[in-house]
């Protein structure tokens, strides 16, 4: 199970949702105010850390793309769910990526009618991104190894 290299790209993807939950995505200072983007909401820090806007689905959606690698990986036997849940997993760190681009320019949007504003973006923003490289790598290496097994049955 943990010997092959797709596992490792599923618990790599794993790691970087987990700390996608927890680090902010986006810091916005707009007058005397601060603003933090965390996966479940939009925080005033001036107000002791109120949530100001939720952002609900992002969050579930990055709870879902944290959970289908961990089902993937103890699915090392059947190979088929394994490639279906790849395609989920690029499908949904598609879709989570297009989320977090949106409210950081819909949160930017709002802050940039302040008198002044700045945006302090994080390295998390691209983390989907790179999870959905390493999905496709996961999605290979699973692929190849099923074309492998049917080969052998074959010569049987």
């Amino acid at each position: 199970m943990i010997q092959r290299i797709q596992t490792l790209y599923l618990l790599i993807i794993v790691v970087l949702m987990v700390i996608l939950l927890i680090v902010p995505l986006a810091t916005f200072i707009g007058g005397t105010e601060t603003f933090t983007l965390h996966a479940f909401g939009i925080k005033a820090l001036s107000q002791g850390n109120g949530q100001i806007v939720p952002t609900l689905y992002m969050g579930i959606l990055a709870v879902i793309c944290t959970l289908i690698p961990v089902i993937a990986i103890f699915l090392y036997k059947r190979r088929w769910a394994q490639i279906r849940l790849c395609i989920a997993e690029i499908i949904m760190l598609a879709g989570l990526q297009i989320f977090v681009a949106f409210y950081i320019y819909r949160s930017y949007a709002g802050i940039r009618e302040m008198a002044s504003h700045a945006i302090s973006l994080s390295v998390v923003d691209v983390f989907p991104l790179v999870g959905l490289i390493l999905a496709y790598l996961a999605f290979r290496g699973i692929a190849r190894d099923e074309a492998l097994i049917r080969s052998l049955n074959r010569m049987r």
